[in-house]
C-alpha cells in the first residue's frame, strides 16, 4: 500500500537527477568540491527518504522518514543558497532547485505535521464517564 499520494515520490526523484545535474557545474577546486559532495548527499536523500517513507509499515515509521526528508531538502536549500553566495554556481537552474528544495521541504513539513496530529487524536483515551 503506498502512504505517498501525489507526486511527491516523482518530484523527490527528479530533485535527486537535477541536483546529480547541477553538482557537474561546481567548479573542481578545494571548497568546490566539499560543496559538490555535501549538495549530492542532501539532494539525493530527500527522495532516498521519500521512497522509504513510502514503504514504512507503521505511522511512527512514516513520520521518521519523512522528517528526515524534510531535514535533507532543508539542507540541500542551505547549500544551493551557499553556492550561489559563494559564486560556485548561478543562474535560473539554480534559483529553480532552490525553490524545488523550499516546496519540497514545506510539503514534507506538512506531512509530518498531520501525520502526528492524526496518531495523537487516534492514541488518546475515549473519555467515559462514570456514574
Amino acid at each position: 500500500m503506498s502512504r505517498i499520494y501525489g507526486d511527491l515520490a516523482e518530484r523527490s526523484f527528479e530533485f535527486a537527477v537535477a541536483v546529480m545535474n547541477i553538482a557537474n557545474d561546481i567548479p573542481r577546486t578545494g571548497k568546490g568540491w566539499i560543496l559538490a559532495r555535501q549538495l549530492l548527499r542532501a539532494g539525493t536523500s530527500v527522495g532516498a527518504n521519500v521512497e522509504e517513507a513510502d514503504n514504512a509499515f507503521s505511522d511512527a515509521e512514516f513520520t521518521h522518514s519523512c522528517n528526515i526528508a524534510r531535514k535533507e531538502a532543508a539542507e540541500t536549500r542551505y547549500w544551493l543558497k551557499l553556492a550561489r553566495r559563494t559564486s560556485l554556481l548561478a543562474g535560473d537552474n539554480l534559483e529553480h532547485l532552490t525553490q524545488e528544495a523550499d516546496e519540497l521541504a514545506r510539503i514534507l513539513a506538512t506531512i509530518v505535521r498531520e501525520t502526528r496530529g492524526k496518531t495523537r487524536v487516534e492514541s488518546r483515551p475515549s473519555r467515559v464517564s462514570q456514574r
